[in-house]
Formats: C-alpha cells, structure tokens, sequence
C-alpha cells in the first residue's frame, strides 16, 4: 500500500494530467511526428479556379498535445504552384498572356483544437475534426518559361520594382502567411493515429505569381533599367497595348495545402494508474 502511494506521489509531482479521467503522461507520451501527403495549388491573378494545376505537395510535423483538446504544432510543407492565363476562359486573361510557376518552402507555427477530446490509443476518444491557426514564413520564387528556359523573375523587377518607375522596392521570397485549416485525426493502434487536412494560405502579399501592378511599365524605360529580359516578360500581351492592365490590387494571392498521412506517437502511457 505504501509502495502504491509513493507512485501515485510521484506520477502526480511529475506528470500532468490530460483531464480528469485520462491517463497521465510525460512529455514523450504527449509529442507526435508525422507526415502528410497531398496536393497544392494557388488562387490569384493567374488563377481563379480551385484545384486547378494541383501538384503533388507533402508535409513534415511534430504535435505537442497540451491536453486532449489543445495542441501546439510545428509543420515544414512543401509544394509548388502555378498559373497560366492561356488556360483561362476569360478574354481579358487571355490576351494579358503571363503565366508562372513557383516552388514553396513553408515553415509553420501555431495551436491546433480539436472538437472532441482525442488521444492517439484511447479507446475512448477514438476520433475527432479540428481546427488549425498558425503563423508562417514562406520561400517563394516565382519563374516564367522565356526562350525555352525557366526565368526568376524576382530579380528582373518586372513592373519597374527597384527604379523609378515604381515606388517600392522588389518583393522579397521570403513572406509571412496565415495557414487556417480545418482536419480530422482518427486513432488507428496504441500509437499511430491517421490525420486529414485541408488548409487555406492567406499571405501578406500579392506576388506569389509576380503580378501585383496595375498597370505596365513603359518598356522602353523598363528595359533601360532592369534590362530587356525584365521588359518582354513584363508585358506579353497579344495585342501589344502598352497600357493596359496587368493585375489587380483589389486581392492577394493566396494557396492551399491539403493531405493525408500518419501521427505517431513518441512515447507510451506512462506509468501512473489510469484510475486515479
């Protein structure tokens, strides 16, 4: 009896408790990795139509579980979008003729609740949805295929960004994101738990695709400045019309990140009595 009282002491001073009725854990029992695997694609000026040119994307994440409904969360994403204004129906868009792709390297951070109490093995929290909010840092780096090669276009300053043509300097690729996502997570054995998500990319810029300008830049001047390769993919245009416009201010461009993978829990139980 002693003896038995010592551990619970212990379990107590050492441990904390998921709620009143769960198992007490340690900080292994409470950390997961995972992985997911699915698919990203981006909304904005050379897109408007949802999963169109999805590609493939995956997902590294680690979970800390505060308690069953509460979790704080690391993820690293990767995916890659792209947008082509000859695939639109839109007139408009098809004579504006830009077109881009961009690789994606997101780092995440942010709390994650769930709307039942779940814990991976528990045979009474077996499953449940949630919702993610995180902050993020995002590497982008827009390109555009000119002449049969792939062009950054970052460093063309393509609507006159870094002279005085324009009023702000070239965007940088590395952005600050808001990922909102809604998910699902289902325990399959004592320590692995299936997870699905679906997640929105809202960013703090309109550059993703390298279109956020009004109107063009004079080409003349442009390719004076930033050279003729920034002034050809400046304005593509069918028609050639020097004035123009090139994008829409009005929105930013945002995108998604959806999948399907594995948590696995690092650690057991631990050792207190799940009765007390």
């Amino acid at each position: 009896m002693q003896s038995r009282i010592l551990v619970l002491v212990i379990c107590i001073l050492t441990s904390y408790s998921w709620s009143q009725k769960a198992h007490r854990h340690n900080g292994w029992s409470r950390s997961e990795i995972g992985f997911m695997a699915g698919g990203s694609y981006y909304i904005g000026d050379l897109n408007q139509a949802h999963f169109k040119h999805t590609n493939l994307a995956g997902q590294l994440l680690y979970r800390f579980n505060i308690n069953a409904r509460l979790a704080y969360r690391l993820n690293f994403t990767y995916g890659k979008i792209e947008g082509y204004d000859s695939e639109q129906s839109n007139a408009f868009y098809k004579n504006r003729n830009l077109s881009f792709q961009s690789d994606l390297f997101e780092f995440g951070s942010g709390i994650e609740v769930t709307y039942f109490p779940f814990e991976i093995g528990n045979r009474r929290y077996k499953g449940t949805a949630y919702l993610l909010a995180e902050l993020s840092l995002t590497r982008i780096n827009p390109k555009a295929n000119y002449n049969g090669a792939l062009v950054e276009l970052q460093p063309l300053g393509t609507e006159g960004q870094g002279t005085d043509l324009a009023d702000k300097g070239k965007y940088s690729r590395i952005q600050l994101g808001v990922p909102i996502a809604v998910g699902a997570r289902l325990s399959l054995s004592p320590n692995v738990a299936l997870n699905i998500e679906y997640g929105i990319r809202f960013m703090f810029t309109d550059y993703l695709d390298d279109v956020g300008g009004y109107r063009y830049a004079d080409p003349v001047l442009l390719a004076a400045q930033n050279g003729p390769t920034s002034a050809a993919l400046s304005n593509r245009s069918l028609d050639g019309n020097r004035f123009g416009q090139r994008g829409n201010r009005a929105s930013r461009d945002w995108y998604t990140f959806f999948g399907i993978g594995l948590m696995i829990r690092m650690g057991g139980k631990g050792n207190c009595p799940s009765d007390f």
